[in-house]
C-alpha cells in the first residue's frame, strides 16, 4: 500500500502552510528551493526557517520575489506551467488547481473564466506553493490525501476587488460540498489557494483514517491568530491500514418518487455509482394519496454529495431531497484472487466479529460461469471452499 497523507487543518489551510508542512515532515529543502527555477521564475528565492509558533516547533516558508509582478490570466498561467520542468502528471494537477481558482473567481465576480485576472492567486508565491505542494507529494510517494473538515474565519479582508467578507466568496465557491466549521476567529484561515489545493488533492474529508504513522510535520502560517493559538497545519504521513474497523463520515441523500419510469430509475442508479456514490438503494414506498413509489437512498462522501444531489434532480422527476450526516462503520476487508478449475476469481476477505469470511465477487464468478457453461452456484461453492482452506489464494491490492 502506498503512502497516505492526512491534512490536519486545525488552524485552516494556505498554500505556504501546506508546503512548509511537507518540508517539516521530511521533504528535502533543496528539492523545494529548486521549484522557482523549474517554473522559469528568475530572481525568486525561498527562505525556509524553523522556529517556534507558540509552544510548537514548525517550519515556515517565505517566497522572496522582486516587486511589480505582472497580473496573470488563466491563459498566461497555462503557458507558464506548460514550459515548466515537471512531469506532465504534475503539470496537469497544477493546471487543475488554477482552473478551480479561475472558475471560482468567475462565479463570484460574474465574468468569463478566461477574463479572470489573477491578483492575489496569480502572484509568484501562489505559483510556487501550488507547484511545490503537488511536486512534493509526488516526490514523497504519496498516493492518497485525506483532509480534515475545514475551519472558516469571520470578519473582512482587503483584496484587489475591495473589502471582502470572510470566508472569502471564492473560498465558499471552492468548498461547495466540503465539510466546514466555524473557527471562532476573526481572520482569514482558509485562503483560496489552500481551498483549491485541498479540494483538488483530497480523496475524502473527515477524521484521521486508519494508518501506521511514519512521520509528521507542522507548517506555520504567515499570520498570528488573535486567540493566541498556534497558526499551523499538521501533515501526517503513513501507510494506509485496512486491518481495522473503519469509521467514515458520510452523507445520506434521500428523495421519494412516484412518477418516474422504472428504466429511468435503473439508469440513475448506474449514473450515481459512476459519479462516486458509495451505495445506492431503491426501496418500495407508499406515497401520499396511496400511490406506490420509490424511496431513493444514496450514501455519499461529503465532498461529492452536492454533485450527486444535482445529478438526482437533473435525471429524475424529484423536485426536492433531504441530506443528513451519519457515521458509517465498515468491516476490515481485503481483495484476493482464488485460482479454481475454471480460472481466477476475485474474492473479498472480510473480518467479521465471528471470524474471517470469504465472499466471491459476483461479476467474476458470473464471467466464468458464462464462459465455461457451468452453473453459477457450483463456482460459488468451489471458490468458497478453496478460500476457506486458503488454497490457490493470492492477495491483491486492498
Amino acid at each position: 500500500m502506498g503512502l497516505l497523507a492526512y491534512l490536519d487543518c486545525c488552524s485552516g489551510v494556505a498554500g505556504d502552510m501546506l508546503l512548509a508542512a511537507l518540508v517539516d515532515a521530511g521533504l528535502e529543502a533543496g528539492f523545494v528551493r529548486e521549484i522557482p527555477a523549474r517554473l522559469g521564475l528568475d530572481h525568486v528565492r525561498l527562505a525556509i526557517t524553523r522556529g517556534n509558533v507558540g509552544a510548537l516547533a514548525a517550519t515556515r516558508i517565505v517566497v522572496e520575489a522582486p516587486h511589480g509582478q505582472p497580473l496573470r490570466t488563466l491563459a498566461a498561467i497555462r503557458e507558464q506551467i506548460g514550459r515548466a520542468a515537471f512531469a506532465n502528471t504534475i503539470k496537469e494537477q497544477m493546471l487543475a488547481v488554477f482552473h478551480r481558482l479561475a472558475a471560482a473567481e468567475s462565479q463570484v465576480h460574474g465574468c468569463g473564466i478566461d477574463e479572470v485576472h489573477f491578483h492575489e492567486v496569480g502572484a509568484v508565491d501562489t505559483l510556487v506553493d501550488i507547484a511545490g505542494v503537488i511536486a512534493g507529494l509526488d516526490h514523497l510517494g504519496v498516493e492518497k490525501v485525506v483532509c480534515s473538515p475545514l475551519p472558516l474565519g469571520r470578519g473582512w479582508i482587503s483584496s484587489a476587488h475591495g473589502p471582502l467578507p470572510l470566508p472569502a466568496p471564492a473560498v465558499l465557491a471552492l468548498l461547495d460540498g466540503v465539510p466546514v466549521e466555524d473557527s471562532g476567529v476573526r481572520m482569514e484561515v482558509v485562503t483560496p489557494t489552500g481551498a483549491a489545493l485541498a479540494r483538488q488533492l483530497a480523496a475524502a474529508f473527515g477524521p484521521i483514517p486508519p494508518m501506521r504513522l511514519a512521520r509528521w510535520g507542522c507548517g506555520a502560517g504567515s499570520q498570528q491568530r488573535p486567540d493566541g493559538r498556534p497558526n499551523i497545519l499538521r501533515l501526517l504521513l503513513g501507510e494506509a491500514r485496512s486491518e481495522t474497523k473503519e469509521a467514515q463520515t458520510v452523507e445520506i441523500i434521500e428523495t421519494t418518487i412516484d412518477d418516474c419510469p422504472a428504466e429511468i430509475c435503473g439508469h440513475v442508479g448506474q449514473q450515481l455509482l459512476a459519479a462516486g456514490a458509495l451505495d445506492v438503494a431503491w426501496l418500495p414506498a407508499t406515497m401520499k394519496k396511496g400511490r406506490p413509489g420509490w424511496l431513493l437512498r444514496v450514501l455519499a462522501d461529503p465532498a461529492s454529495a452536492t454533485d450527486l444531489c444535482r445529478l438526482i434532480l437533473g435525471e429524475t422527476t424529484a423536485i426536492g431531497l433531504c441530506r443528513r450526516r451519519a457515521q458509517r462503520w465498515t468491516l476490515p476487508r481485503r481483495k484476493r484472487t482464488v485460482c479454481c478449475a475454471w480460472g481466477e476469481v476475485e474474492v473479498k476477505e472480510v473480518e467479521t466479529p465471528n471470524g474471517i469470511e470469504w465472499r466471491p465477487e459476483f461479476d467474476s464468478c458470473q464471467h466464468l460461469a458464462r464462459r465455461h457453461n457451468v452453473p453459477l452456484r457450483r463456482i460459488y461453492d468451489e471458490v468458497t471452499r478453496l478460500a476457506a482452506n486458503r488454497e490457490n489464494m493470492q492477495e491483491e491490492e486492498t
